[in-house]
């Protein structure tokens, strides 16, 4: 190849990729900034330890890398990202062979005289107890829930990630929280009942 010809090419090919490598790096860091967090509550809703979420964040944003081109062209980047994390979790989920309940994360603290340590500890045995009705719904209940509680996302854009009808959502948020509650009624009448 000439010199003018390589000039020439490198004018034509090399110069304006550079633009345009640079804008989708600009694209995918904006990403991560807006994204990162969404993206690693949701992993931990699936695996419930912080070290695997970590992991699947970063896998989840090196996987859009590979597809970056397909960033520019989407049209809710959040969901997009979202949809990405679960499935990502959900294949580590698979891969690990034992669930292992997440360890409670730091010893609570009283911050405030007016909260008793009976209080404290009967908020934190509520939240583990729901925890464990939670993780022990069907994952076709579970799933939706753990979406919609926990990241607070609309039944549309929880249709999407799991890849099924938003009324399919809908019947199954209202039929997991109607097992919660029988499940949670059954366990205080338990209980609390009167005992003859």
């Amino acid at each position: 190849m000439s010199e003018d010809m390589r000039v020439v090419a490198e004018q034509v090919i090399v110069r304006p990729a550079i633009p345009v490598a640079q804008a989708q790096e600009d694209e995918l860091e904006i990403a991560v900034r807006e994204h990162a967090r969404l993206v690693y509550r949701i992993a931990y809703s699936v695996l419930r330890n912080h070290h695997d979420a970590e992991d699947v964040t970063q896998e989840t944003f090196l996987r859009v890398l590979r597809y970056q081109r397909k960033l520019a062209g989407v049209r809710e980047p959040r969901t997009w990202l979202a949809r990405i994390a679960w499935r990502v979790a959900v294949e580590r989920r698979r891969k690990v062979a034992e669930m292992v309940i997440d360890e409670i994360d730091e010893v609570a603290q009283v911050k405030s005289s007016s909260v008793s340590a009976e209080q404290i500890l009967l908020g934190a045995e509520m939240s583990a107890l729901l925890e464990r009705l939670i993780a022990a719904l069907p994952s076709k209940l579970r799933d939706p829930l753990t979406l919609s509680a926990l990241e607070e996302m609309t039944p549309g854009n929880i249709a999407e990630v799991l890849g099924i009808r938003e009324a399919a959502v809908r019947s199954r948020l209202f039929r997991a929280r109607q097992a919660l509650r029988e499940k949670l009624a059954a366990l205080l009448d338990g209980k609390y009942g009167t005992q003859g």
